[in-house]
């Protein structure tokens, strides 16, 4: 009798009633953690931005300087094509007025004409603006390093633009052909002679820029086929840069000088200061020297002075 009232008692959720765990809510959406690596995720992705915006402003002012300097010279037809004519005389002496004889060599030959136009034209800014993007994610430290090289060099070579206006072969009486303009018209039509400065052909920047690239990516990384990139690419568009018309020897040498220069500044600035290098190194994600992504390395700056 008691059995079957104690039995009706749990069915009408009496006092003998079987207690049910208790379900915790769940927390709020907004209160939940995020997962470490999508913290950083989010870190990496802001800092990216920010740098982008910062770099964007820098090439920007970059621009504006080269405007202002083009518009300072523009007028010096005569004062540019009077320095050519001192820079092939000066070859003449020295036995290096090469310009003729590379040109011969694609003259004539329409597949390496056009192979010279190419490499003039799209080994130039193309390799420069990839190497950089794929720095500045992969190495940030090496990506500054070419970046200041080029701003110093830039600015050396701004100031011999305006001081030391130089015509290009191409447009002197030499009996040179200007392979780029005749068989290559959309680059002129990307680059209209309104736009660009046609009497800055020494020191050759054109050339100089991509040994900056190269000698970069020689520093970053081990990988047999990006060395031999960078080895081959500036050795390919110092041939183009002479045979296209657009450069003399000389300017080609100091455009290499000069380059030279802006890396040794670059470097020196990472020497001595050191502290910011290494607060990049440790917070950004690197490449090791076989082309793989490697993860950030959270106090990497800290252990690097300790094992010091």
């Amino acid at each position: 009798m008691s059995g079957t009232a104690s039995h009706r008692g749990v069915a009408a959720g009496g006092p003998d009633r079987v207690p049910t765990p208790s379900r915790v809510p769940p927390s709020p959406r907004g209160l939940q953690t995020d997962h470490p690596r999508r913290s950083r995720t989010r870190s990496l992705s802001a800092s990216v931005q920010h740098g982008l915006l910062r770099e964007a402003v820098l090439v920007a002012a970059a621009i504006l300087a080269y405007f202002g300097i083009r518009n300072s010279t523009v007028g010096g037809a005569g004062e540019a094509s009077a320095n050519a004519e001192r820079i092939v005389d000066l070859e003449e002496r020295l036995h290096i007025a090469w310009e003729s004889a590379l040109q011969g060599v694609i003259i004539g030959r329409d597949g390496l004409v056009m192979l010279t136009n190419w490499v003039y034209i799209w080994g130039h800014w193309p390799v420069i603006l990839g190497v950089a993007v794929a720095l500045y994610l992969g190495r940030r430290e090496r990506y500054y390093l070419l970046r200041n090289a080029l701003f110093v060099s830039g600015a050396i070579g701004f100031a011999f633009f305006a001081l030391l206006p130089v015509a290009p072969p191409r447009l002197l009486e030499l009996g040179l052909a200007d392979t780029v303009t005749n068989e290559s018209q959309s680059y002129r039509a990307l680059q209209p002679p309104g736009l660009t400065n046609q009497y800055a052909a020494f020191p050759s920047l054109h050339l100089g820029w991509n040994v900056a690239v190269g000698v970069v990516l020689l520093m970053t990384t081990a990988h047999l086929a990006v060395r031999l990139f960078a080895v081959l690419s500036p050795l390919a568009m110092g041939f183009a840069v002479v045979a296209t018309a657009n450069h003399f020897v000389l300017d080609v040498a100091a455009g290499v000088v000069v380059v030279l220069v802006g890396l040794a500044v670059a470097l020196a600035a990472e020497r001595y200061h050191p502290l910011a290098t290494l607060r990049r190194r440790g917070s950004e994600p690197r490449f090791g020297d076989d082309g793989r992504r490697g993860t950030p390395v959270p106090g990497g700056a800290s252990r690097r002075q300790s094992s010091r």
